[in-house]
């Protein structure tokens, strides 16, 4: 029964280590995910070493699976809150809101706008590229302004250029220091 318990723990440890890895390699980070890789590694053959070492032991199987499955879950939310990445936003939204792009780029969001055509009439595009960790934020400044826009992000696997550099960040510390104070107030 000690075996079966080691073994759920040391998935539940595994499986996360092997999402971001994953993801790690996806988004080209090779250094880190080869350092990920060799944990991986040490943790997949210690746990099936245990499972291997009684085939007639149905508990450390279940074990394994279970954790497995388990750690699928508990990988999924930390990737989630580690948010690696940028991510490409665009917003269609029926009209030009100048107040919308105005206080995108007041909180330090990248905005380029064009006139596309769509279906019955002429709309707008907002374009946005930010880190993964904003795009939560970014949705919910579009809905506050236009509830009823059409929205859609996508990860760019790579970019050159653009707005995307320490002025970006600048521009987000000032304006989380100007809410900071408004709130201490």
């Amino acid at each position: 029964m000690i075996s079966a318990l080691i073994i759920f723990i040391v998935q539940l440890l595994y499986v996360p280590i092997l999402t971001l890895r994953t993801i790690l390699a996806v988004k080209g980070m090779k250094k880190q995910a080869a350092a990920m890789g060799m944990l991986e590694g040490i943790i997949y053959v210690g746990a099936l070493g245990l499972v291997f070492s009684d085939l007639s032991n149905y508990m450390n199987m279940i074990a394994y699976a279970l954790g497995f499955g388990i750690g699928v879950y508990i990988g999924g939310l930390v990737e989630e809150k580690l948010a690696i990445g940028y991510v490409t936003i665009e917003a269609n939204i029926p009209g030009k809101n100048n107040m919308l792009i105005n206080r995108l780029r007041e909180i330090g969001f990248s905005v380029s706008t064009s006139e596309v055509e769509g279906m019955n009439s002429l709309r707008y595009r907002l374009d946005c590229t930010a880190r993964r960790d904003r795009e939560k934020e970014f949705y919910e400044e579009i809905t506050k302004y236009e509830p009823t826009a059409f929205v859609a992000s996508y990860e760019p696997r790579n970019f050159k250029g653009g707005y995307i550099t320490k002025a970006m960040k600048k521009r987000r510390e000032l304006f989380l220091k100007k809410k900071r104070n408004k709130e201490a107030v």
